[in-house]
């Protein structure tokens, strides 16, 4: 079993130092426009500087109509590059590979921030979303690629493709969702299809040693238990990508689906044949005993989220002492500015996770 502090080489890009990577996490302290903030930039690289081997911006959308929050990070726009390029340099300079989670977030795109409907897989009634055209379908295709080739520009390692939590790639993969009744829905390999044509063009248009990763939802968020297997599988199967990242929300749940019940929700993945792709878990991960009960439950690495909030140099930390204690929730709001959270990404959280806070 590989341990937490040993390195790791994917079939692309450099060797990470370790096994602790940065999760995506939404801020909401971007600029409006969608370049970097200074207050981005120091949230990243000190993640970067604490010792997290691979160092992971928040969700990036590729189209501006695919903004999903305020204050989101863009990369649908050349103007975002000199931020990027800065941001790939601060992150690289502190020996954390650098990679940015390319974003859509399809349905879930507030109307008031996109300043009209969201867009989708299919008609969505309920949301009011629209469904793409054909044509639109190829356009967004082309648009995660070339966030990638802006992302490879700017000097990152790779990117990593947001599959996740009801966005758009996640909308198209759902059988719920997706009502298509072109090559893009309807069968499993047809609503997968948009997936795997991004992963195409990524490769072919990105140069050889450019690490490429996909995150999925394993259960909910329009996904079921058995096409998140199917996916995960296919990804495994064709050897196409480096790393096939789990956002598992609970890393050590149980599975919801009857047909899997009694089975972790983590173990449905670490069974399946994975060839040259490295699998890693999220998901209430906060301590050094978690990691490493990740890690023997036969994952490769571990993304940490929230204990990274807490925790700037949680992996320096582990480092030193691999039983440290972290801090533990409720902290100071002014412990939280020392942990590079600005005050917007302290609004986000006070809104989202109030426990964080004892003030």
């Amino acid at each position: 079993m590989p341990k937490l502090l040993d390195a790791i080489q994917f079939k692309h890009g450099p060797t990470i130092k370790n096994r602790f990577f940065l999760a995506p996490l939404t801020n909401q302290q971007s600029h409006e426009d969608g370049t970097l903030s200074d207050e981005e930039y120091k949230w990243l690289t000190m993640r970067a500087k604490g010792g997290f081997g691979m160092t992971m911006t928040c969700a990036s959308h590729v189209q501006e109509i695919g903004k999903g929050f305020p204050g989101q990070l863009g990369i649908w726009s050349d103007r975002h590059l000199d931020g990027l390029t800065r941001l790939a340099n601060g992150i690289k300079k502190e020996d954390s590979s650098a990679i940015v989670q390319l974003h859509h977030a399809g349905l879930r795109s507030p109307r008031e921030i996109i300043g009209g409907p969201p867009v989708t897989a299919s008609d969505q009634p309920e949301s009011g979303a629209r469904g793409l055209t054909t044509s639109e379908v190829k356009k967004l295709i082309d648009d995660f690629v070339t966030g990638a080739k802006r992302a490879e520009k700017a000097g990152f390692d790779g990117v990593e493709l947001h599959g996740a939590h009801s966005y758009i790639l996640c909308n198209f993969l759902s059988a719920d969702i997706n009502q298509r009744t072109d090559e893009y829905g309807g069968s499993f390999e047809n609503r997968a299809r948009i997936l795997f044509e991004i992963i195409d063009g990524v490769r072919s248009e990105c140069r050889s040693d450019f690490i490429l990763g996909v995150r999925l939802s394993a259960e909910k968020f329009g996904m079921r238990t058995e096409d998140s297997i199917g996916t995960a599988k296919k990804l495994f199967d064709q050897d196409v990508i480096d790393f096939l990242d789990m956002s598992l929300w609970d890393a050590f749940k149980e599975a919801e689906d009857d047909r899997y019940k009694g089975q972790s929700l983590m173990s449905l993945f670490t069974v399946l044949e994975r060839k040259k792709v490295q699998l890693g878990v999220a998901g209430k991960i906060r301590t050094p005993n978690d990691a490493e009960a990740a890690m023997n439950a036969g994952v490769d690495w571990v993304m940490l989220g929230r204990a990274a909030m807490l925790e700037s140099d949680f992996p320096n930390k582990y480092k030193n002492d691999p039983v440290f204690k972290p801090i533990e929730m409720p902290v100071p709001s002014k412990y939280l500015t020392k942990q590079g959270l600005s005050d917007k990404f302290q609004v986000y959280v006070r809104g989202r996770w109030p426990e964080f806070f004892a003030d």
